[in-house]
């Protein structure tokens, strides 16, 4: 298990600021504007929703796949 896994709290991440590494469509800079809690209360939250700053479309992607460097840094860059 990789340092940012054991930092990152999927609770927490609501607003938090996210740069692509490797940018498509030039959406680098995200924001997260939805941590989808799950139906049952005791299962885990999977979902964020991320907001592209430049263009304002949203993707659903599991909050795991921000822990991933090769893909995603934590901040504006």
């Amino acid at each position: 298990m990789d340092a940012a896994t054991t930092r990152l709290n999927p609770r927490k991440l609501l607003h938090s600021k996210w740069t692509a590494v490797a940018p498509t469509r030039r959406e680098k800079h995200f924001l997260v504007t939805a941590v989808l809690e799950p139906e049952s209360p005791t299962a885990p939250i999977e979902f964020v929703d991320l907001e592209a700053v430049l263009s304002k479309k949203t993707r659903r992607i599991r909050w795991r796949e921000l822990t991933d460097t090769a893909t995603w840094q934590q901040g504006w860059r």
